[in-house]
Formats: structure tokens, sequence, C-alpha cells
């Protein structure tokens, strides 16, 4: 370890009960507190051989990362609280049961996109289902059909909007 690193880590210990006083009512809690300044150590003093900048006001710049870090945790932790009141997202909810009546028109619906994609031509219904089933990329779908990617997007895209006009078409 170098004379600075021994110097900041002193500095570090002489005050470190202070920090932790300092970043308590801004995190809410003595633990989050003391979480931070450890943070803020690690910091402050890194180890290594590294050549460290020299800082005019090291005293002053430690309480400034402490701050800064526990200013970041109450915001972070603000964000989670609000996303979890938010509750789950929707594709996160389990569907509902259907009715007869719903999933009879459910595999209608799926017979009728089976249909259009039987009469895309091969090459565009290949790239749609690797992308859309198989969760290939326009890329690995590229590599595959010996196409560019601007090719594969092309088809992918012109068979969705055949496939969705097609649809609408017959409702």
């Amino acid at each position: 370890m170098t004379e600075r690193n021994d110097n900041r880590t002193r500095l570090f210990l002489l005050h470190r009960a202070a920090l932790v006083d300092y970043a308590t009512p801004i995190v809410g809690d003595r633990a989050r507190a003391e979480d931070v300044v450890q943070e803020a150590f690690i910091r402050f003093a890194p180890g290594g051989a590294r050549s460290e900048p020299t800082i005019e006001q090291p005293l002053a710049y430690l309480y400034r990362i402490v701050r800064n870090l526990a200013y970041d945790l109450t915001r972070r932790r603000a964000i989670e609280q609000r996303e979890q009141e938010k509750g789950p997202t929707w594709w996160m909810i389990p569907p509902g049961v259907r009715t007869p009546e719903q999933e009879s028109a459910h595999r209608q619906d799926v017979v009728r996109v089976r249909n259009i994609l039987a009469g895309l031509p091969t090459e565009q219904r290949r790239a749609v289902e690797m992308h859309r089933f198989g969760g290939f990329t326009l890329v690995e779908i590229a590599d595959e059909l010996g196409v560019s990617i601007a090719t594969v997007h092309r088809l992918v895209r012109d068979a969705l909007v055949r496939i969705a006009a097609q649809l609408t078409s017959e409702d």
C-alpha cells in the first residue's frame, strides 16, 4: 500500500463514525449508512499500485462521496418502491381461464394464421416463422437463408403486414 493510501485510510478511520452519522438521516437508518460509508471507503482509498490523483481537500472529498452515494441509494430505493407499488406488469399476470366460446375463437384464429402462413412465399414464411416462433435474430435468419439483413427485415415486415391485412379483411 502506498503512503497516499495509508493517509487516506487513516483519514477515513478517523472520521468513519462522523461519516456514518452524516449518512444516516439521508438513507433513513444506520445499517444502510454503514453500507454507504463502506462503499465510500472503497472509492476513496482504492488499493493497488495505480497512481491516484492528489486530492486537495480529502475530507471534503470523502464527505461528498458519502453524500452522493447516500442520495443515489435513496433515489434507487424510491424507484424500487414505486415499481413495487405498481404491481406486476401485464405480461406477468397469468391469463384468466377462457370460456368455451373464447377458446373456440382462439383456435379458429390460430387456424386462420396457419393458413395465411401456408400461403406465403417459402422464403417469406421461413423468415417470419424463424423470427416470431423460433426466436432467431435477423442476423441468424440472414445467415440461414443466405440473404442480407435488410432483405430479412423486408421479408418479415411484408409477411406481418400481409397476415394483419388478411386477418382484418376476414373480420
